[in-house]
């Protein structure tokens, strides 16, 4: 009595738990299929008591079976909290009857007085073709008869382009698609050595399906094996060379059929068979950007606009202000540098924050990238804000084409001069000290005695005045010479690029010990280019490794010195994709970024 009474109990607590969750109803079905090719159309429910759904005409298709009706119930106690999960699902089997695209309109079902529709169903019919995978399933399967050989029309992998013509920096992606038409069960990774490219991988579902696909008139199941979104950095036709993979496929031997095996076995026996597969070479047409760049270029490749945002247009001296400036789009946002900004030379700017919120896309990157710059005004009065200037190559023109953010008339009032008050104010001190002996005693004696004893009129008195005058000089001095290397912003750059080029790399040593791979070769890179940029007052957008060389030897670098660099670039370019150990790979290229800049300091002229 008291188990019916507790299995009573159970049963209407899952079945509120059940009954509290939204109820679904989903149709699903293989996106391709080949003519005369049966398949299963199925649709599931949350719930278990219900009747049958009403299924519309279905156009196309011939219906062998169904419904087929199966139930599946769970339980489970989660901190101490019984639920539950209910689901019945009916299968129908189909016939492809005709070629083309077909739409299986969407079904409805009752649940609990309430009518329940279902999503419509798209399908691709497939022509019969010469050969076609084993139909009815999603994985095609393969009985060798004496010979466990696989053909190479059997089972391969292509390589392929979105595009063939493109220019440098446009974005191409990269696929790696999976035909088959036998029992393929494991495949590896290898990843393509692509010299003269920024290579970045989609990333695709883990769990991944086989469709139907067509292919020199024959059916396949392919798969999206794995895709790369890659940058061409130089004009030419490039290579993109075959890429071997490693495949298992399981094949059904002759000996199998042995029915005293069978009987022991419960199915037929199997056995593991190693394919290579090697992909096609691709060629690459990649064009040139036109000569005559713009000032403000600085890469950017793709489609983008601009907009900024001013934190206040009113404030006073030394206090701060923050211009935001976003672009948006879509291109190799990872690679182009900062808008061009003509700050008032009354303004300190420091370099700016970046922020990248942007995705991978088979066009490249896209969303939107920040720059956040911290400003001080150093004077009063009323000045204008330029706006930023962009400029970037529109792949679909074939033209540069220039976007300007908003423009600001910023005021700026006197704000509290606290040097001067601090001097104003030790100057006083100083008077009152003074005025304090300013009465004395009148002694007797000799006159000498007492002039030489006078602190009024003598050497001491007159230091008093001269030592801050003399200090305050100094202190011009230095100012002046201050503001006029800050004015050179050529020699500024120049004496600062190893300090960046230091903070870049700490930077890029906690990515190596956090073993962040793609982030920690991207300010590495970063780290090299911009050190050169800086140190050798080139702009980021015109940096190539060409003009850095030839600029090298002009200010006394040995030619050995300049080819370190460039093997540490390739090497920082290459590491990723390489095999092998990644964090000694990391601690490489990290070391020799740091050996190429330290021998720079002592190398440029």
């Amino acid at each position: 009595m008291k188990k019916g009474l507790f299995v009573l109990m159970l049963f209407a607590l899952t079945a509120t738990v059940s009954h509290a969750d939204d109820i679904t109803f989903v149709a699903s079905a293989p996106r391709s299929v080949a003519v005369n090719q049966q398949f299963r159309l199925s649709y599931k429910v949350n719930r278990v008591n219900v009747n049958e759904p009403a299924i519309p005409e279905i156009k196309g298709f011939e219906v062998l079976s169904g419904p087929h009706r199966s139930t599946q119930q769970s339980y489970s106690n989660i901190n101490g909290r019984m639920e539950a999960s209910e689901q019945v699902t009916f299968t129908y089997i189909l016939l492809a009857t005709a070629e083309g695209e077909f739409n299986i309109p969407p079904a409805s079902i009752t649940v609990d007085g309430k009518k329940i529709v279902s999503n419509a169903v798209g399908i691709k019919v497939l022509p019969a073709g010469q050969a076609s995978a084993n139909s009815g399933s999603n994985r095609p399967s393969r009985t060798a008869g004496s010979s466990t050989d696989i053909a190479g029309d059997e089972l391969f992998i292509r390589a392929t382009l979105n595009k063939t013509k493109v220019y440098e920096q446009e974005a191409v992606l990269l696929t790696y698609k999976v035909y088959s038409m036998v029992n393929l069960t494991n495949l590896d990774n290898p990843t393509p050595d692509l010299k003269g490219f920024h290579i970045q991988e989609v990333e695709l579902p883990r769990e991944k399906q086989f469709e139907m696909d067509v292919y020199n008139g024959r059916n396949y199941q392919t798969l999206v094996w794995r895709q790369f979104v890659i940058f061409p950095q130089q004009s030419g036709k490039i290579e993109i060379p075959p890429l071997t993979f490693e495949g298992i496929v399981a094949v059904q031997t002759r000996r199998s059929m042995d029915p005293f095996e069978m009987m022991f076995n419960g199915r037929s026996a199997y056995v593991d068979v190693k394919k290579s597969l090697t992909t096609n070479k691709l060629v690459l047409d990649v064009k040139a950007l036109p000569s005559a760049k713009p000032v403000s270029f600085t890469g950017a490749v793709g489609n983008f606009s601009i907009n900024s945002s001013l934190s206040t247009t009113t404030l006073k001296t030394n206090e701060e202000m923050t211009l935001k400036v976003t672009v948006k789009g879509s291109g190799n946002m990872k690679l182009m540098g900062a808008p061009s900004i003509e700050f008032p030379s009354e303004f300190e700017v420091y370099d700016p924050v970046i922020s990248n919120n942007f995705s991978l896309k088979s066009n490249g990157f896209t969303g939107e990238k920040v720059y956040e710059y911290l400003i001080t005004p150093r004077s009063s009065g009323t000045f204008v804000l330029p706006a930023a200037e962009f400029t970037y190559f529109d792949t679909v023109s074939g033209t540069y084409k220039t976007v300007k953010s908003e423009t600001y008339t910023i005021n700026v009032e006197k704000g509290n001069e606290t040097a001067q008050v601090s001097a104003s104010s030790y100057v006083g001190k100083e008077k009152s000290k003074v005025l304090a002996t300013d009465i004395r005693h009148i002694k007797l004696g000799n006159s000498s005695n007492v002039s030489g004893n006078n602190f009024i009129g003598g050497y001491a008195y007159a230091a008093m005045y001269l030592v801050p005058l003399l200090l305050f000089g100094i202190g011009l001095i230095i100012g002046r010479k201050r503001m006029a290397l800050n004015a050179n912003t050529t020699l500024v750059r120049t004496k600062k690029a190893n300090k960046v080029a230091v903070k870049r790399l700490k930077i890029a040593k906690s990515l190596l010990n956090t073993n962040n791979r793609n982030e920690f070769y991207d300010e590495i890179l970063k780290t090299l280019w911009g050190y050169m940029s800086d140190r050798l007052n080139i702009p980021v957008s015109q940096l190539s490794k060409d003009n850095v060389a030839e600029e090298l030897l002009k200010k006394g670098v040995e030619q050995g010195l300049v080819d370190e660099l460039n093997t540490v670039l390739n090497e920082c370019e290459f590491a990723r994709y390489a095999p092998g150990d990644a964090s000694a790979a990391m601690d490489k290229v990290y070391s020799m970024a740091m050996g190429v800049i330290s021998k720079m300091e002592n190398s440029i002229k």
